[in-house]
């Protein structure tokens, strides 16, 4: 079932900026049977682990909450073709009260990639796009990686890169190919100096960059940090501190669903020394701000 009504931050009680769509309406999964077994393993995840577009609409419906969604495009490096952008898009469009769709290019897609990029904002209304340096096989501050940034400052829409070791290859022998440099939130401070009106989340607790993440993200304005991936009950302490202060306008709620669920994290993270003040900030306003949802 779908619902012709708009999403309305005031009536929500939280939005999550960062899930995955894992698996398309023909069923085929965004990762290699490997990679994807390691990665199930690795999160323990609980429940269904592939959810269609239209049951992470519903899941998230049921909770009143609004969740930002995205595949992640890295078929350069894997050989194995994303969720398409468009299908995410249009199931977003379907049930705008509740799914906010992001997009994701591979950078090695090159000048046909940028056209993409511009279509699917212009065309399909995505918001924002997901980088996943680890995984797509490149640093962020590449300069083949430039001509989207420049597409994505120009359109107002949102950058959100993967930082931090992954889940995604963990206990395959050689990590499945995939290489943790990639992922140092350092690596984005050169795109934020290059464009500084480009909107930027650095996703997750960045294990073992955590300092190098808050750095970048109290010294440059356009940078900011979702809290996916992650349990609250394991946050570093000093992740939890900026939080609470110096960062408490650029922290973002986000579970990393499917792999972890809003319901797992929202508990733990009631457990966590957050200012009252600040918790609602967290969980709902800075990404109706950020994702332009609020007036």
């Amino acid at each position: 079932m779908t619902t012709g009504r708009p999403l309305d931050p005031e009536e929500l009680t939280a939005i999550d900026v960062h899930t995955h769509a894992e698996v398309s309406a023909r069923g085929n999964a965004s990762l290699s049977a490997e990679l994807d077994t390691a990665s199930e393993a690795y999160f323990k995840v609980e429940g269904k682990r592939k959810p269609t577009l239209p049951e992470m609409a519903a899941y998230y419906r049921e909770r009143n909450m609004a969740a930002v969604v995205f595949t992640v495009d890295a078929e350069h490096a894997t050989g194995t073709p994303p969720v398409p952008n468009e299908e995410v898009a249009e199931a977003a469009a379907a049930n705008p009260d509740v799914l906010i769709p992001f997009a994701s290019i591979d950078p090695f897609r090159g000048k046909a990639g940028i056209r993409q990029a511009r279509r699917l904002v212009e065309e399909y209304g995505v918001r924002g796009f997901k980088f996943h340096p680890s995984i797509q096989g490149f640093y962020p501050d590449d300069r083949m990686a430039y001509g989207l940034y420049e597409v994505i400052e120009e359109t107002g829409t949102v950058a959100l890169f993967h930082t931090g070791q992954t889940g995604i290859g963990a206990g395959v022998p050689g990590g499945g190919g995939i290489r943790l440099k990639y992922s140092n939130p350092m690596r984005v401070d050169d795109v934020a100096v290059d464009f500084p009106h480009l909107k930027i989340i650095l996703a997750h607790p960045s294990f073992p960059w955590q300092d190098e993440a808050l750095a970048v993200a109290t010294h440059k304005p356009g940078v900011h940090i979702d809290l996916s991936g992650w349990s609250p009950k394991y946050f570093p302490p000093q992740l939890v501190q900026y939080a609470n202060s110096l960062l408490q306008d650029k922290v973002l709620f986000g579970s990393d669903y499917p792999v972890l669920t809003p319901d797992r994290w929202l508990a733990d993270f009631e457990k966590l020394p957050i200012k009252d003040s600040v918790r609602p900030k967290i969980l709902k306003d800075n990404a109706a701000r950020l994702l332009g949802l609020t007036s």
